[in-house]
């Protein structure tokens, strides 16, 4: 009957680990293809904030954007 149910809760700990390790695989997947963000979401983004951005202050925000996905 322990034995039973150890074996029941090892097996939901490790399918939890297993569908968290997957969901995320897929989802950094799916984000690498289709970014949340892209660079003219960025320029009229720094356009309403009333400065007109440079390619090069887009790029280093896109950078910065990058490193933490």
């Amino acid at each position: 009957m322990l034995h039973d149910i150890l074996m029941i809760l090892i097996g939901l700990i490790i399918g939890a680990i297993i569908g968290f390790i997957v969901a995320r695989t897929m989802m950094k997947k799916y984000l690498k293809k289709n970014p949340p963000i892209n660079e003219k979401m960025i320029e009229a983004m720094m356009t309403s904030m009333g400065r007109k951005p440079s390619q090069k202050q887009v790029n280093q925000v896109m950078k910065q954007m990058n490193r933490y996905m």
